[in-house]
């Protein structure tokens, strides 16, 4: 009988590289896209943080009835009585503003892949409880990557 010699292999087959180079092609097609997003998204929670301390003085003249008025609320303005100043601008937010009613209008910068984009919270006052829920709008709200 002959002996065959058995040779071990040696490495891998072009067929073998052409797979695993189309997969890491498709994977990173799909995650690079994904990454962009949670970026734009981490970098607009600077924006949606900004808006929470003027939240808080609304609710809380609401509670003590401070910026009440007709059962609604009316005569709010930054850095008087329960409401906060408005934050300063930073490399994120470009500006936040509060109305006499209530409404907080947070603006991004557009920096960092941010387009000025707009995030709009609306209270309305349920007078018999004094609780004030929030409406969310904005440009923030539409488009693509939706932000907030």
């Amino acid at each position: 009988m002959k002996s065959m010699k058995m040779k071990a292999q040696q490495g891998f087959t072009l067929i073998e590289l052409m797979i695993v180079v189309a997969i890491i092609g498709i994977l990173a097609a799909v995650a690079i896209p994904a990454y962009q997003q949670y970026t734009l998204k981490a970098r607009f929670t600077e924006v949606v943080a900004s808006t929470s301390a003027l939240k808080t003085g609304v609710e809380v003249c609401a509670q003590n009835g401070s910026c009440v008025t007709s059962g609604a609320l009316a005569g709010i303005s930054a850095g008087v009585g329960d409401i906060p100043a408005v934050p300063a601008s930073t490399a994120v937010l470009a500006s936040v503003a509060i109305g006499d009613t209530g409404t907080i209008t947070a603006t991004a910068t557009t920096a960092n892949g941010l387009n000025a984009q707009t995030y709009v919270l609306t209270p309305t006052l349920n007078s018999t409880t004094a609780q004030v829920t929030w409406a969310t709008s904005g440009s923030c709200a539409s488009g693509s990557p939706k932000l907030c």
